[in-house]
Protein backbone atom coordinates (compact mmCIF):
# COMPACT_ATOMS: atom_id res chain seq x y z
CA UNK A 1 0.00 0.00 0.00
CA UNK A 2 1.39 3.20 -0.77
CA UNK A 3 1.17 6.53 0.93
CA UNK A 4 -1.34 7.68 -0.97
CA UNK A 5 -3.37 5.22 0.55
CA UNK A 6 -2.72 5.88 3.46
CA UNK A 7 -3.73 9.82 3.15
CA UNK A 8 -6.73 8.80 1.54
CA UNK A 9 -7.67 6.11 4.30
CA UNK A 10 -7.49 8.22 7.03
CA UNK A 11 -8.24 11.93 5.98
CA UNK A 12 -11.52 11.73 6.99
CA UNK A 13 -10.69 10.00 9.95
CA UNK A 14 -9.45 13.39 11.09
CA UNK A 15 -12.32 15.17 9.76
CA UNK A 16 -14.39 13.08 12.33
CA UNK A 17 -12.30 14.04 15.01
CA UNK A 18 -12.41 17.58 14.56
CA UNK A 19 -16.11 17.35 14.48
CA UNK A 20 -16.52 15.63 17.20
CA UNK A 21 -14.47 17.74 19.44
CA UNK A 22 -16.26 20.44 17.96
CA UNK A 23 -19.81 19.07 18.75
CA UNK A 24 -18.60 17.89 22.80
CA UNK A 25 -16.88 21.62 23.55
CA UNK A 26 -20.08 23.10 22.61
CA UNK A 27 -21.69 22.59 25.64
CA UNK A 28 -19.43 25.26 27.54
CA UNK A 29 -19.64 27.92 24.76
CA UNK A 30 -20.01 30.89 26.81
CA UNK A 31 -19.75 29.68 30.27
CA UNK A 32 -16.80 31.38 31.26
CA UNK A 33 -14.49 28.00 31.22
CA UNK A 34 -11.93 27.21 28.90
CA UNK A 35 -10.28 24.30 30.63
CA UNK A 36 -13.25 22.47 30.56
CA UNK A 37 -13.67 23.00 26.76
CA UNK A 38 -10.90 22.12 25.80
CA UNK A 39 -10.87 19.20 28.26
CA UNK A 40 -13.99 17.84 26.39
CA UNK A 41 -12.65 18.74 23.34
CA UNK A 42 -9.14 16.48 24.23
CA UNK A 43 -11.10 13.53 24.94
CA UNK A 44 -13.36 13.46 21.86
CA UNK A 45 -10.64 13.73 19.41
CA UNK A 46 -8.54 10.88 22.16
CA UNK A 47 -11.74 8.84 21.78
CA UNK A 48 -11.83 8.90 18.10
CA UNK A 49 -8.43 7.92 17.93
CA UNK A 50 -8.76 5.23 19.81
CA UNK A 51 -10.54 3.58 16.45
CA UNK A 52 -7.90 4.93 13.90
CA UNK A 53 -5.20 2.54 13.04
CA UNK A 54 -2.17 4.28 12.80
CA UNK A 55 0.57 4.84 15.07
CA UNK A 56 0.81 8.50 15.50
CA UNK A 57 2.73 10.73 17.78
CA UNK A 58 1.71 14.10 18.95
CA UNK A 59 5.10 16.39 17.81
CA UNK A 60 2.91 19.26 18.29
CA UNK A 61 0.70 19.46 20.94
CA UNK A 62 -1.47 21.81 23.58
CA UNK A 63 -1.39 21.40 26.69
CA UNK A 64 1.74 22.51 28.12
CA UNK A 65 1.81 25.61 26.96
CA UNK A 66 -1.85 26.53 28.63
CA UNK A 67 -1.29 24.62 31.41
CA UNK A 68 -4.58 22.77 30.66
CA UNK A 69 -5.96 19.41 30.15
CA UNK A 70 -4.64 18.29 26.96
CA UNK A 71 -2.87 15.89 24.64
CA UNK A 72 0.79 16.55 25.19
CA UNK A 73 3.85 16.05 23.50
CA UNK A 74 5.01 12.57 23.04
CA UNK A 75 1.45 11.05 23.44
CA UNK A 76 0.15 8.53 21.39
CA UNK A 77 -2.73 8.50 19.34
CA UNK A 78 -4.16 5.45 17.17
CA UNK A 79 -4.25 1.44 17.91
CA UNK A 80 -0.20 1.10 17.12
CA UNK A 81 -0.32 -2.60 15.39
CA UNK A 82 2.55 -3.48 14.02
CA UNK A 83 1.71 -2.88 10.24
CA UNK A 84 -0.13 0.90 10.49
CA UNK A 85 1.23 3.26 9.84
CA UNK A 86 3.72 5.68 11.49
CA UNK A 87 2.13 10.03 11.76
CA UNK A 88 3.58 13.07 12.99
CA UNK A 89 0.54 14.40 14.97
CA UNK A 90 0.36 18.42 15.27
CA UNK A 91 -2.40 19.48 17.01
CA UNK A 92 -5.22 21.93 18.99
CA UNK A 93 -8.16 20.68 20.38
CA UNK A 94 -9.60 24.05 20.56
CA UNK A 95 -7.56 27.20 18.72
CA UNK A 96 -9.34 30.35 20.90
CA UNK A 97 -10.19 28.74 24.05
CA UNK A 98 -10.69 32.18 25.64
CA UNK A 99 -13.41 32.92 22.59
CA UNK A 100 -15.23 29.56 23.44
CA UNK A 101 -15.48 30.15 27.11
CA UNK A 102 -16.85 34.23 26.35
CA UNK A 103 -19.43 32.81 23.31
CA UNK A 104 -17.05 35.18 21.03
CA UNK A 105 -16.35 34.04 17.23
CA UNK A 106 -12.95 32.38 16.35
CA UNK A 107 -12.61 28.96 17.64
CA UNK A 108 -12.15 25.68 15.76
CA UNK A 109 -11.02 22.43 16.05
CA UNK A 110 -7.97 21.61 14.25
CA UNK A 111 -5.00 18.79 13.12
CA UNK A 112 -2.76 17.88 10.98
CA UNK A 113 -0.93 14.60 10.30
CA UNK A 114 2.38 14.15 7.95
CA UNK A 115 3.19 10.70 6.86
CA UNK A 116 6.76 9.70 8.29
CA UNK A 117 8.45 7.33 5.93
CA UNK A 118 10.58 4.53 7.07
CA UNK A 119 13.84 5.56 7.75
CA UNK A 120 13.34 9.52 8.79
CA UNK A 121 12.69 10.12 12.58
CA UNK A 122 10.10 13.38 12.15
CA UNK A 123 8.24 15.09 9.43
CA UNK A 124 7.40 18.35 11.61
CA UNK A 125 9.80 20.44 13.14
CA UNK A 126 9.16 21.12 16.85
CA UNK A 127 9.77 24.35 18.10
CA UNK A 128 10.49 24.66 21.72
CA UNK A 129 10.06 28.22 22.48
CA UNK A 130 6.53 29.14 24.02
CA UNK A 131 6.15 32.30 21.25
CA UNK A 132 7.07 32.63 18.35
CA UNK A 133 6.88 35.91 15.33
CA UNK A 134 5.25 35.21 12.61
CA UNK A 135 4.48 36.25 9.59
CA UNK A 136 2.42 34.73 6.58
CA UNK A 137 0.59 35.88 3.05
CA UNK A 138 -0.93 33.99 0.31
CA UNK A 139 0.43 32.39 -2.73
CA UNK A 140 -0.17 35.61 -5.14
CA UNK A 141 2.52 36.98 -2.83
CA UNK A 142 4.97 34.21 -3.10
CA UNK A 143 4.39 33.62 -6.46
CA UNK A 144 5.89 37.02 -7.18
CA UNK A 145 8.77 36.96 -4.71
CA UNK A 146 9.85 33.30 -6.19
CA UNK A 147 9.29 34.73 -9.63
CA UNK A 148 11.36 37.75 -8.70
CA UNK A 149 8.88 40.37 -9.65
CA UNK A 150 9.26 42.32 -5.74
CA UNK A 151 11.95 41.88 -3.26
CA UNK A 152 12.02 38.98 -0.55
CA UNK A 153 10.25 39.29 2.69
CA UNK A 154 11.80 38.02 5.77
CA UNK A 155 11.30 38.57 9.61
CA UNK A 156 14.36 40.85 9.19
CA UNK A 157 13.05 43.76 7.08
CA UNK A 158 11.18 46.53 8.58
CA UNK A 159 7.46 45.63 8.82
CA UNK A 160 6.60 49.27 6.61
CA UNK A 161 9.06 47.79 4.15
CA UNK A 162 7.52 44.50 4.32
CA UNK A 163 4.19 46.00 3.60
CA UNK A 164 4.85 47.77 0.77
CA UNK A 165 6.70 44.67 -1.09
CA UNK A 166 3.29 43.28 -0.05
CA UNK A 167 1.38 45.95 -1.64
CA UNK A 168 3.12 45.42 -4.58
CA UNK A 169 2.87 42.02 -5.16
CA UNK A 170 -0.79 42.10 -4.96
CA UNK A 171 -1.41 45.40 -7.17
CA UNK A 172 -2.88 47.30 -4.11
CA UNK A 173 -2.06 50.58 -2.84
CA UNK A 174 -0.85 50.60 1.13
CA UNK A 175 -4.58 52.04 2.02
CA UNK A 176 -5.80 48.94 0.59
CA UNK A 177 -3.63 46.23 2.48
CA UNK A 178 -6.12 44.79 5.20
CA UNK A 179 -3.44 43.39 7.87
CA UNK A 180 -4.65 40.86 11.09
CA UNK A 181 -2.78 40.63 14.35
CA UNK A 182 -3.14 39.53 17.51
CA UNK A 183 -4.14 42.13 20.16
CA UNK A 184 -1.46 42.32 22.41
CA UNK A 185 1.07 44.43 23.70
CA UNK A 186 3.90 42.35 22.56
CA UNK A 187 2.54 42.97 18.75
CA UNK A 188 1.65 46.80 19.56
CA UNK A 189 4.38 47.56 16.98
CA UNK A 190 3.22 45.76 14.32
CA UNK A 191 -0.28 47.59 15.08
CA UNK A 192 1.29 50.50 15.38
CA UNK A 193 3.37 50.28 12.19
CA UNK A 194 -0.18 49.37 10.07
CA UNK A 195 -1.58 52.20 11.25
CA UNK A 196 1.32 54.62 10.54
CA UNK A 197 1.44 53.86 6.60
CA UNK A 198 -2.46 53.86 6.62
CA UNK A 199 -3.21 50.34 5.87
CA UNK A 200 -6.46 48.71 7.18
CA UNK A 201 -6.03 46.64 10.52
CA UNK A 202 -8.19 44.01 11.50
CA UNK A 203 -7.80 42.71 15.57
CA UNK A 204 -8.49 39.69 16.90
CA UNK A 205 -8.73 38.46 20.71
CA UNK A 206 -7.31 34.67 20.07
CA UNK A 207 -7.72 32.24 17.74
CA UNK A 208 -4.61 32.94 15.51
CA UNK A 209 -4.74 29.37 13.22
CA UNK A 210 -7.74 30.81 11.29
CA UNK A 211 -5.86 34.49 10.95
CA UNK A 212 -2.67 33.17 9.91
CA UNK A 213 -4.33 30.71 6.86
CA UNK A 214 -6.81 33.70 6.11
CA UNK A 215 -4.14 35.31 3.37
CA UNK A 216 -4.02 32.25 1.55
CA UNK A 217 -8.10 31.90 1.02
CA UNK A 218 -9.47 33.72 -1.60
CA UNK A 219 -12.71 34.79 -0.21
CA UNK A 220 -10.97 36.11 3.47
CA UNK A 221 -10.35 39.73 2.53
CA UNK A 222 -7.25 39.47 4.37
CA UNK A 223 -3.73 40.23 2.63
CA UNK A 224 -0.77 39.25 5.63
CA UNK A 225 -1.06 38.19 9.21
CA UNK A 226 1.97 39.08 11.96
CA UNK A 227 2.42 39.07 15.16
CA UNK A 228 4.31 37.16 17.97
CA UNK A 229 1.96 33.69 19.17
CA UNK A 230 2.03 30.65 19.78
CA UNK A 231 4.70 27.64 18.32
CA UNK A 232 2.28 25.06 18.04
CA UNK A 233 -0.27 27.49 16.18
CA UNK A 234 2.47 28.37 13.66
CA UNK A 235 3.05 24.54 12.32
CA UNK A 236 -0.57 24.10 12.57
CA UNK A 237 -0.89 27.21 9.92
CA UNK A 238 2.23 25.66 8.01
CA UNK A 239 0.46 22.43 6.96
CA UNK A 240 -2.57 24.84 5.63
CA UNK A 241 -0.01 26.65 3.60
CA UNK A 242 1.38 23.46 2.09
CA UNK A 243 -2.02 22.64 0.64
CA UNK A 244 -3.27 26.24 -0.28
CA UNK A 245 0.09 27.60 -1.81
CA UNK A 246 0.86 30.49 0.57
CA UNK A 247 4.20 31.16 2.93
CA UNK A 248 4.51 31.37 6.69
CA UNK A 249 7.78 32.73 8.44
CA UNK A 250 8.76 31.64 11.88
CA UNK A 251 11.52 32.26 14.09
CA UNK A 252 11.48 31.72 18.62
CA UNK A 253 10.72 34.56 20.63
CA UNK A 254 11.76 34.29 24.00
CA UNK A 255 9.60 36.08 26.82
CA UNK A 256 12.43 36.67 29.24
CA UNK A 257 15.94 36.43 29.68
CA UNK A 258 15.38 33.17 31.71
CA UNK A 259 13.27 31.43 29.11
CA UNK A 260 16.17 32.95 26.51
CA UNK A 261 18.83 31.34 28.81
CA UNK A 262 17.27 28.28 29.08
CA UNK A 263 16.78 27.68 24.82
CA UNK A 264 20.45 28.71 24.72
CA UNK A 265 21.23 25.40 26.55
CA UNK A 266 19.62 23.61 24.05
CA UNK A 267 20.57 25.84 20.73
CA UNK A 268 22.94 28.56 19.79
CA UNK A 269 22.70 32.31 19.22
CA UNK A 270 22.25 31.42 15.43
CA UNK A 271 20.02 28.70 15.41
CA UNK A 272 17.98 30.61 18.10
CA UNK A 273 17.77 33.37 15.46
CA UNK A 274 16.81 31.18 12.56
CA UNK A 275 13.95 32.15 10.70
CA UNK A 276 11.92 28.87 9.13
CA UNK A 277 9.23 29.02 6.49
CA UNK A 278 6.70 26.68 5.72
CA UNK A 279 8.71 23.91 4.05
CA UNK A 280 11.25 23.64 6.88
CA UNK A 281 8.39 23.46 9.49
CA UNK A 282 6.40 20.30 7.87
CA UNK A 283 8.56 18.41 5.25
CA UNK A 284 7.35 16.30 2.30
CA UNK A 285 4.19 16.68 0.42
CA UNK A 286 2.08 13.79 2.64
CA UNK A 287 0.58 16.55 4.97
CA UNK A 288 -3.23 16.68 5.73
CA UNK A 289 -4.99 19.56 7.86
CA UNK A 290 -8.29 19.66 9.34
CA UNK A 291 -10.06 21.82 10.69
CA UNK A 292 -13.78 22.41 12.47
CA UNK A 293 -15.53 25.15 13.27
CA UNK A 294 -17.01 25.66 16.77
CA UNK A 295 -17.76 29.43 16.44
CA UNK A 296 -17.98 31.49 13.48
CA UNK A 297 -14.10 32.51 11.92
CA UNK A 298 -13.13 33.61 8.52
CA UNK A 299 -12.11 30.23 7.92
CA UNK A 300 -15.16 28.33 8.57
CA UNK A 301 -18.64 28.90 10.23
CA UNK A 302 -19.42 27.45 13.65
CA UNK A 303 -21.90 24.67 14.78
CA UNK A 304 -25.69 25.66 14.36
CA UNK A 305 -28.09 24.09 16.26
CA UNK A 306 -31.41 23.81 14.54
CA UNK A 307 -33.55 21.59 17.64
CA UNK A 308 -32.49 18.09 17.82
CA UNK A 309 -30.14 18.90 14.60
CA UNK A 310 -26.33 20.17 14.66
CA UNK A 311 -24.80 21.47 11.60
CA UNK A 312 -20.51 21.65 11.46
CA UNK A 313 -18.62 22.95 9.12
CA UNK A 314 -15.23 21.20 8.18
CA UNK A 315 -12.09 21.99 6.35
CA UNK A 316 -9.88 19.33 4.70
CA UNK A 317 -6.59 19.67 2.49
CA UNK A 318 -4.05 17.66 1.29
CA UNK A 319 -1.15 19.27 0.29
CA UNK A 320 0.48 15.98 -2.46
CA UNK A 321 -2.76 16.64 -4.56
CA UNK A 322 -3.67 20.49 -3.70
CA UNK A 323 -7.47 19.36 -2.90
CA UNK A 324 -9.17 21.55 -0.57
CA UNK A 325 -12.87 19.93 0.88
CA UNK A 326 -15.62 22.09 2.77
CA UNK A 327 -17.66 19.79 4.28
CA UNK A 328 -21.34 19.84 5.98
CA UNK A 329 -22.62 17.81 8.01
CA UNK A 330 -25.89 17.38 9.39
CA UNK A 331 -25.70 15.45 12.63
CA UNK A 332 -29.17 13.75 14.31
CA UNK A 333 -28.33 15.09 18.21
CA UNK A 334 -31.31 12.17 18.75
CA UNK A 335 -28.75 9.45 17.32
CA UNK A 336 -25.60 10.52 17.13
CA UNK A 337 -22.73 9.62 19.81
CA UNK A 338 -19.35 9.96 20.30
CA UNK A 339 -16.59 7.72 21.54
CA UNK A 340 -14.73 8.82 24.28
CA UNK A 341 -11.33 7.75 25.74
CA UNK A 342 -12.33 8.91 29.09
CA UNK A 343 -15.39 6.03 28.69
CA UNK A 344 -14.00 3.82 26.33
CA UNK A 345 -17.19 3.88 24.87
CA UNK A 346 -19.68 5.63 22.73
CA UNK A 347 -21.63 8.46 24.70
CA UNK A 348 -25.02 10.31 23.30
CA UNK A 349 -24.71 14.10 22.68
Amino acid sequence: MTSHDFERLIELEFVRATENAALHSLHWMGRGDKESADEAACDAIRGMFDLIDIRGEVVIGEGIKDNAPGIFLGDKLGRWGDSHPRFDIALDPIDGTSNISKGMPNSISVMSAVLVPEGRERSMVNIPSFYVEKLSFGPRVERAIREGLVAPITLDLPFSHTLEIAADALGKRISELVVTVLDRPRNQHYIDTVRNVGASLRLIADGDITAAVAPSLPDSGIDLFVGKGGAPEGILTASALKALGGEIFVRMWPRDDAERNELLGQFTEAELGRIYSRDDLVSGDSAVFCATGISDSPLLPGVKLIGKTAITHSILMRSRSKTIRYIKAVHDLETKTIHLHSLRAEEPL
